[in-house]
């Protein structure tokens, strides 16, 4: 018996083996499977290798077709293979396609079969077959297969596009993907590759740091356009390295990925981030200006607000605020620098009839925004003016404009003009912000006029109730100084009187009525009035303050707390009572420059139920009686105690001159315990001065 193959006859050796010894090795303990077919497909021998294969013992293939025992698709192959070798009398293979058995406890075996002819002195007695278990490799490509698979799909589900360059750079391999996005043909990107479709704006540098990471073998990663096959650009981003075999670089893998619409997202969150940023400032300065708007209490300081809000908020180059006058129908500016020199205009007076920004933003109720000359000229025309008016606006340096009314329940208060020497693009959100603010100024204005209407009645109703001058009197010398609190502070209740009683003796008094405005200075006028008709009737101070507790109590409300010094002095000897009502004690001055309090019993305010009390007071010649107001003393950031111990402090700083007279006593008075403070109190002192005594006396 003999078999044909490709493989040369063995040499001869020293070696003395017989064919059937061979034979036997080769069938029994050989790691291959071997099985023996006669010419009609049966088994006639098996190894036990083969069992391996087929998952039954070798008696059960003995004389048996395969189709009678084994798996059809195995049974197949097999019988297909020798019929092919009896017919053509030549090995038949597999072709390198495993064949797949599954063996009796479920595992799955992967084979490779060779078929060849057995022939004896040339005749075909059957066909031989060989079986090499290939499982480890079919696994192992299988797996390679799976990661290659898996590795496909997770590059297309991300949308990335693969290409291969040389070590050079130049393109190796074709890339339909990346064609199909950007429109390439194929000779196109064979011959500039996918630097060509990298927008001209991108190319330069993306060529520039490819051709750095080419010399340097290390990754590359970059961002740039791609032109699309729709012409239009897409962002992307790449990733390539270099794969190395044996140290040196055989090929580039680059994948693109699209992030375009990550980077339109991006682009809108940064544009959304610069939105709220800018409402955020918005808000935060409408807040800040009403807050300051809110402490202003004049119409002069909310101008000044609105312009260092223009200046700062807006970065207006010029602000300025006019007030309607409707008696003269127009506007009068409050600010006359904010606004250039223009025709129509008489000083500072714009007639509601000459049309600009200002008389267009009250005339409408509607702001005006104009962001460039070429719009207001529009605007002008539109409303009606003369083109002469048009070319003298026009001819200054500012080139944009906003103007806006200032509304206080539909009631035109006046406008507010914000100017800008260049041109200025006024969104929708800044629009809303400059008609809020507009709307907090008005809101000002209206009060700052309430304010100042009543400022100047309670003021000029205050000093109406106090004396025009005091008495001449000899032996005795009366000196008075009132400050109101500043012009941005309500007019109080302070309040001075001194009179000549019936028997010559003289009668002093300073009193304060709590709280501010028109109400207190009402409340002082009757106080005044009623101690008056009192101390002429019944001149000693404890019944006049008994007295006025009864006119208190009848003609104020209870919440009202009104204190006073009341005192009698007689002319030349300077004897004389003194009552107070929670009011501070009286100073006294000596000629040497000492100062004392004089510790009286304080009493309560008027109106309460208490037994007045009067005590002797003596002002001797040369001396000096002081009765004030808290105002003098007290403050924001100074207690009524530390304040008294300050005044005596004071009256020992002032020179022998100043003592000697009242009048400038009481200036150095009121400048020392006013310096480095902020008035926020009407100031109210009266002196009384005995003169010393002469030889003529």
């Amino acid at each position: 018996m003999s078999a044909e193959t490709s493989v040369p006859p063995p040499q001869e050796s020293g070696v003395d083996i017989s064919d059937s010894a061979l034979l036997r090795g080769v069938t029994t303990e050989a790691p291959f499977a071997f099985a023996f077919f006669d010419l009609e497909g049966r088994f006639e021998r098996v190894n036990e290798a083969f069992t391996d294969l087929t998952g039954l013992p070798v008696d059960r293939h003995i004389g048996r077709l395969p189709e009678e025992f084994l798996p059809a698709d195995l049974a197949a192959a097999m019988t297909g293979s020798v019929r092919r070798v009896a017919e053509e009398d030549r090995p038949v293979t597999d072709g390198g396609k495993p064949v797949r058995t599954r063996l009796s406890g479920g595992e799955t075996r992967h084979w490779t079969l060779s078929f060849f002819p057995v022939r004896e002195e040339g005749r075909l007695l059957g066909v031989g077959m060989f079986g090499v278990d290939v499982t480890d490799r079919q696994e192992r490509e299988d797996d390679l297969r799976r990661s290659e698979e898996r590795y496909r799909s997770l590059v297309e589900s991300q949308q990335q596009l693969v290409w291969i360059t040389k070590p050079s750079g130049a393109v190796e391999e074709d890339a339909p993907q990346w064609r199909a996005i950007t429109g390439q043909g194929l000779e196109e990107y064979f011959t500039h590759g996918w630097l060509g479709a990298v927008h001209p704006d991108d190319r330069a540098a993306t060529e520039e740091a490819w051709r750095e990471a080419l010399r340097g073998r290390t990754m590359f990663e970059w961002s740039y356009r791609v032109r699309t096959r729709a012409s239009g650009y897409r962002h992307f981003e790449v990733r390539a390295v270099p794969i190395a075999r044996h140290g040196r670089v055989v090929e580039w893998v680059g994948a693109n990925s699209d992030v375009t619409a990550q980077r339109e997202a991006e682009e809108m969150r940064g544009r959304l981030t610069d939105q709220l940023g800018a409402a955020a400032l918005r808000t935060a300065r409408l807040q800040g200006a009403t807050a300051i708007l809110a402490e202003a209490l004049t119409v002069e300081q909310v101008v000044q607000v609105i312009i260092d809000v223009g200046r700062t908020a807006l970065a207006a180059d010029r602000s300025a605020v006019a007030l309607l006058d409707t008696e003269r129908a127009g506007l009068k500016l409050i600010n006359s620098g904010g606004v250039p020199d223009l025709p129509s205009m008489s000083g500072d007076e714009i007639p509601l009839t000459h049309t600009n920004v200002m008389t267009m933003a009250v005339n409408s109720r509607r702001p005006v925004f104009a962001e460039s000359p070429e719009s207001l000229r529009q605007q002008l025309a539109d409303a009606g003016a003369d083109e002469s008016v048009i070319k003298a606006v026009l001819a200054s340096d500012e080139r944009a404009w906003v103007g806006l009314p200032l509304l206080a329940a539909g009631r035109a208060l006046g406008a507010l003009r914000f100017s800008f020497t260049r041109p200025q693009k006024i969104s929708q959100e800044d629009g809303v912000f400059l008609e809020a603010l507009a709307g907090q100024c008005a809101l000002a204005v209206e009060r700052a006029t309430l304010f100042e209407r009543e400022h100047t009645t309670a003021e000029t109703l205050q000093r109406s109730l106090l004396p025009d001058n005091l008495p001449v009197v000899k032996g005795l010398e009366l000196a008075q100084r009132f400050r109101s609190g500043s012009r941005h502070v309500q007019v109080g209740g302070d309040w001075y009187d001194a009179f000549v009683l019936q028997d010559g003796r003289v009668a002093a008094v300073v009193g304060d009525v709590m709280g501010k405005g028109v109400k207190a200075a009402a409340g002082m006028g009757r106080i005044r009035n009623a101690m008056r008709a009192l101390a002429l009737t019944n001149p000693p101070p404890a019944a006049v303050l008994t007295g006025l507790d009864r006119v208190f109590d009848a003609t104020e409300t209870e919440d009202q707390v009104t204190t006073l010094a009341y005192m009698i002095v007689e002319p030349g000897t300077g004897e004389g009572t003194l009552a107070l009502a929670g009011h501070p004690p009286p100073l006294l001055v000596s000629p040497q420059g000492t100062a004392m309090l004089y510790e009286a019993e304080p009493g309560t305010p008027l109106g309460w139920p208490t037994s007045r009390r009067q005590f002797r007071f003596s002002v001797p010649p040369g001396h000096t009686a002081v009765l004030y107001s808290d105002g003098l003393v007290e403050n924001r950031k100074r207690g009524l105690d530390a304040g008294l111990a300050e005044l005596c402090s004071v009256v020992t700083e002032a020179p022998p001159e100043v003592v000697a007279s009242p009048h400038m006593l009481l200036d150095f008075l009121v400048d020392r315990m006013l310096a480095g403070y902020e008035q926020d109190d009407d100031v109210t002192v009266l002196a009384i001065h005995v003169p010393p005594a002469t030889k003529s006396d």
